[in-house]
């Protein structure tokens, strides 16, 4: 194995590839389709990333969450329409995600009458916020759901295969 880097001010493909263990050579191996001097350019952003290159790395170093890191941070969709999933133990992601749906059946009431006319109106702006807000959270947290899944996948803690099936049966 290649001596550790001392460099600073690393980007995040860069310490998941160190975090992985593996060289410049050996991630480019694993992955296929990167050579060693794109992986570098990546690394040091002398070029931009493309979104096939983050699923290739997230797979090559078991690092599903950088495809979230790159939707959230460097893809200009992303940015304005995905949340950003925070890493979070399996009893947090639920307690956070019951808090908020307890939270938000309170309002459900009020968004009905808020929504009903299909107008929302100056008086009716702050409520409605408040709920837009809460379920903003909810989508935050079933994004750290996802994270969570991905990763006990990839560390082969869940059955890819049973899971996939399971997912992919009709109601």
């Amino acid at each position: 194995m290649g001596k550790k880097s001392i460099k600073e001010n690393k980007n995040i493909y860069f310490e998941s590839r160190e975090i992985a263990g593996l060289t410049r050579a050996q991630a480019s191996e694993k992955i296929g389709f990167i050579s060693e001097s794109r992986l570098e350019k990546i690394e040091s952003e002398k070029t931009a990333i493309q979104p096939e290159d983050v699923v290739a790395m997230a797979d090559a170093y078991k690092r599903p969450d950088l495809c979230n890191y790159y939707c959230t941070h460097e893809c200009r969709i992303g940015k304005d329409s995905v949340p950003v999933a925070k890493e979070s133990t399996l009893s947090e992601i639920v307690l956070a995600m019951l808090s908020s749906l307890n939270s938000l059946d309170t309002q459900r009431n009020r968004l009905i009458d808020i929504t009903a006319d299909g107008i929302i109106s100056d008086d009716e702006l702050p409520d409605f916020v408040s709920i837009q807000k809460q379920l903003a959270m909810i989508d935050q947290t079933v994004e750290s759901l996802k994270i969570w899944v991905a990763n006990t996948v990839a560390n082969g803690q869940i059955n890819k295969d049973k899971l996939e099936s399971l997912l992919s049966e009709k109601k």
